[in-house]
């Protein structure tokens, strides 16, 4: 990994961290909470490996 996937795995995680407070200031369980975090979380990764495949 070089810098610059690095940068941009961080921002990912910030926007992640983003979404899970958006859900949870609209009073949604826990649950439903991490279950959206994770797919998330995997779209992520899955466009990231996608990315590196690809190079």
């Amino acid at each position: 990994m070089n810098e610059v996937q690095i940068v941009s795995l961080i921002s990912l995680m910030g926007f992640l961290i983003l979404n899970i407070l958006g859900f949870r200031s609209f009073n949604v369980g826990w649950r439903r909470t991490l279950y959206m975090a994770g797919a998330w979380a995997g779209i992520f990764a899955i466009v990231i490996l996608f990315i590196d495949l690809v190079r």
